[in-house]
């Protein structure tokens, strides 16, 4: 597939001032220096595409490295177009179960027609797999999607490396590597919760085989595609650190199993990669206290606010400095309708 033709475009639509001021508008939120209600910055004005860009499906671009920068590009097409305010940025997208898959889960791809990403299947023999996986230790970083991963990451470089708009101004995130304990129920499946209770000594070994493999498999990353300074992006948004741990699975747990099974292990990997933002989906506002005393916790990102008490998570994010990234525009402006303070710390699209 010739895709010069699309980096051309690209290149030629970027404009590198504009690019320039909008990274600085955006350190400047991340710095906490944003003075207004919400943060929802934009590019002077939408950039047309001057070539038909094709639609590239999810299962397509799984298995072939050039479908896979012509997806991501696609969005940064799209973005240029619509004249967004976010940052220009690709990733490695092979779904949530990247480290998963190197330790030899079997990998589920969705059916064609929802064009989704794909998953994984629990570890078969239940705990007893779980013993095996620990008795083996770290994992070879190559197995499953590993080996894909690093190649598209040296892919994305070595594309952009003859266009200079892009190269300093489209942004490579970090592939989706969850977090600890979101690894783990997808390593060990939902019987996780059980075990929790259980055998919670299993668990702790296998928390700590995951943090060392998230550590291991991040610092291969980090020798293809480095570090930009103290900010990184994620899904074109900015902010502090180098690391978007997840915490999807945290919605199941108490503030004090959070405590336990979940919080040192963020820490340990906030404080190995200067620190991050955490996502999650669902309910966090019962344990967003204990999230965000964190040291190096540096923004936040929910899906779905109507979940959550929201005064509870402003109380433990903004009234602390702490950015919320990517909130929902309805809740954002209910939020500052309401007379609620935001100290210029929310971000909304």
């Amino acid at each position: 597939m010739d895709l010069r033709p699309y980096l051309e475009d690209l290149e030629r639509r970027l404009d590198p001032a504009a690019e320039a001021a909008l990274w600085q508008e955006w350190e400047t939120f991340c710095r906490g220096e944003f003075r207004g209600g919400l943060f929802s910055p934009r590019r002077p004005g939408p950039s047309a595409p001057g070539i038909a860009w094709p639609a590239v499906r999810v299962n397509e671009a799984l298995d072939d490295y050039d479908k896979m920068l012509l997806q991501q590009l696609g969005g940064c097409s799209s973005l240029l177009k619509s004249g967004g305010g976010n940052l220009l940025s690709v990733r490695c997208n092979y779904g949530s179960s990247i480290l998963p898959s190197l330790f030899g889960v079997k990998l589920f791809i969705m059916d064609d027609v929802y064009n989704t990403l794909p998953t994984s299947e629990p570890v078969a023999g239940g705990t007893e797999g779980i013993r095996a996986i620990l008795d083996r230790g770290l994992p070879d970083l190559a197995a499953g999607y590993g080996a894909q991963v690093m190649e598209m990451g040296r892919r994305f470089r070595d594309a952009f490396a003859p266009y200079p708009n892009l190269a300093r101004h489209v942004h490579i995130y970090h592939p989706d590597m969850q977090g600890p304990m979101d690894v783990c129920e997808v390593l060990w499946g939902s019987g996780i919760f059980l075990e929790l209770f259980d055998n919670a000594d299993l668990v702790h070994q296998l928390l700590d085989l995951v943090c060392e493999t998230y550590i291991a498999f991040r610092r291969q990353w980090l020798e293809i595609v480095p570090a930009e300074g103290e900010f990184d992006i994620h899904w074109g948004m900015m902010h502090r650190g180098h690391i978007m741990l997840r915490d999807d699975s945290a919605m199941n747990l108490s503030p004090e199993m959070f405590a336990e099974y979940i919080a040192p292990y963020n820490q340990r990997l906030l404080r190995e990669f200067g620190g991050g933002a955490d996502h999650f989906c669902g309910r966090g506002d019962h344990y967003l206290e204990q999230l965000t005393a964190l040291d190096g916790l540096h923004a936040v990102n929910l899906s779905q606010p109507e979940y959550n008490d929201m005064e509870a998570i402003y109380r433990h994010t903004v009234d602390r400095g702490i950015p919320i990234i990517g909130l929902i525009r309805a809740e954002a402006e209910r939020a500052l309708a309401s007379g609620r303070e935001l100290h210029g710390l929310v971000h909304t699209a």
